[in-house]
């Protein structure tokens, strides 16, 4: 893909008096991307898969205009978004230039933003209740679409983390296939901070493999090379490819 001009990203990136030169950082998060991309082969190689089974989405969420722009600029297109709000923001403007930009929803979704999420998304991969799967149908019929979904599995059972428990995921999926009409392809999770992410990776495979899904989003900046070993068919990577926000 082409590199955006010159001119815009100085216009977006160095509205700050403190900017980095555009050029400099396209090159840098260009450096970022490819030894992400380089990680993720070696350990596709390994488990006997292709570099090809393996998307890599970049995690934009709360990162600035001028990271965005420069990672845009090395043909990055597969994006990940916590927030609907910000994402509308961030994207609107974009998708116009971009028209090959997907996007995809990986953070907790409100049942009053299902709406929003549908006219926006390419995929949601937080579905996780019945009352959101009911609005996500909802939206759907009513926008002629419906996003690619996935159901989060709370494979670590933290109260605190979205997803659904993993003895009650069959049931949820069948409910979201069969009552809810929706088109589920696979499921995500994010294991806890302070367990092996090993033992997570293979229970979501599990879980997918016995319900015929194929679509494993798992592994992160700190763990997406297990995650690739275990299956995983997408990695949300962000700050090993933008640098830490400040």
């Amino acid at each position: 893909m082409p590199a955006a001009p010159t001119s815009l990203l100085s216009r977006r990136a160095c509205a700050a008096s403190a900017c980095t030169d555009p050029m400099d950082l396209i090159s840098d998060i260009a450096a970022n991307r490819a030894a992400i991309l380089a990680r993720i082969a070696e350990a596709s190689r390994a488990s006997q898969r292709t570099p090809d089974d393996v998307a890599l989405v970049a995690v934009s969420k709360l990162q600035p205009d001028e990271r965005v722009e420069a990672m845009l600029a090395t043909g990055q297109r597969l994006y990940g978004e916590n927030r609907v709000q910000e994402a509308q923001a961030r994207w609107t403007e974009r998708r116009a230039r971009f028209p090959d930009l997907k996007l995809r929803l990986i953070g907790p979704l409100q049942s009053n933003k299902a709406e929003d999420a549908v006219a926006l998304f390419d995929a949601i991969d937080s579905v996780d209740r019945p009352k959101l799967a009911k609005a996500l149908a909802e939206a759907a019929q009513k926008h002629g679409r419906s996003p690619e979904l996935l159901v989060q599995v709370n494979t670590g059972e933290e109260p605190q983390k979205a997803g659904v428990v993993p003895a009650e995921a069959d049931a949820f999926i069948k409910s979201v296939l069969e009552e809810f009409k929706l088109p589920v392809a696979g499921l995500m999770c994010i294991p806890p901070v302070d367990e092996e992410p090993a033992m997570h990776f293979a229970l979501l495979a599990k879980i997918a493999a016995r319900n015929g899904l194929a679509t494993l989003s798992m592994g992160m900046s700190d763990d997406f090379e297990t995650a690739v070993r275990f299956g995983a068919t997408q990695v949300r990577v962000g700050s090993a490819l933008f640098g830490n926000r400040a």
